[in-house]
């Protein structure tokens, strides 16, 4: 599913973002990404959604080398990716139906295709009986709720999730985390980056440890 092979990310500091990184994720695998602020997690995430680009080595996404993929190529390979916020990106003026149904929008679907698929996603998350709501009106663990429903309606292979966990107490955090676990079980990649090891560690999975761009630890717990 995805192949890092020597890459190197910098933003024109003494440090790069990234520096030899090379990592391999399989198919249907759930993975944390771990480190402190700054380890380099969130960039790593970044790239491979393409809103980045490396600037040395190989990165391939599905098949996809994406170091050469064309601009007009990317809005094709998101289709097949979801990415969960740590300030979820709602829009508030919006319904919950609505937020969930803007990916299915954008890539032309049907009136009635949204509405089953919107249904369908929203009672995943437990949240069929808010779906006329306005974020505003929900909690924090149910506004990312929203979100997760959000990235998952266009079925994608992979999910990414930067700091999904950050804004949630730990009960809440740990109840995300398990969520994202059952939509890696029905065969979703997922990668989850967060800086919460106490969290995670109640949580088993592959963890991969970043520090200052380098992979120092690569596991399964």
């Amino acid at each position: 599913m995805i192949q890092m092979a020597g890459v190197y990310k910098s933003y024109g500091k003494e440090r790069p973002a990234l520096s030899d990184i090379h990592l391999t994720i399989e198919k249907g695998e759930f993975v944390f990404i771990v480190g402190a602020s700054g380890a380099g997690k969130t960039t790593l995430l970044k790239l491979i959604f393409c809103e980045e680009r490396g600037e040395k080595g190989d990165l391939f996404v599905n098949g996809q080398n994406l170091c050469r993929l064309k601009e007009s190529a990317i809005p094709y390979l998101r289709r097949a990716i979801g990415f969960v916020f740590q300030d979820f990106k709602l829009i508030h003026r919006k319904t919950v139906f609505e937020n969930v149904s803007l990916p299915m929008e954008m890539r032309g679907a049907s009136g009635s295709e949204i509405k089953k698929r919107v249904h369908e996603m929203l009672n995943i998350v437990q949240l069929g009986a808010h779906i006329r709501k306005l974020p505003g009106t929900l909690s924090a663990g149910e506004q990312q709720r929203v979100a997760i429903a959000r990235a998952m309606v266009n079925y994608p292979l992979l999910l990414l999730a930067d700091e999904p966990t950050g804004n949630l107490d730990e009960a809440l955090s740990l109840e995300i985390l398990e969520l994202l676990r059952g939509i890696n079980s029905n065969g979703t990649t997922v990668l989850v980056a967060t800086h919460q090891r106490n969290t995670i560690s109640k949580i088993p999975g592959r963890t991969i440890a970043l520090k200052d761009g380098k992979i120092i630890s690569d596991g399964v717990r």
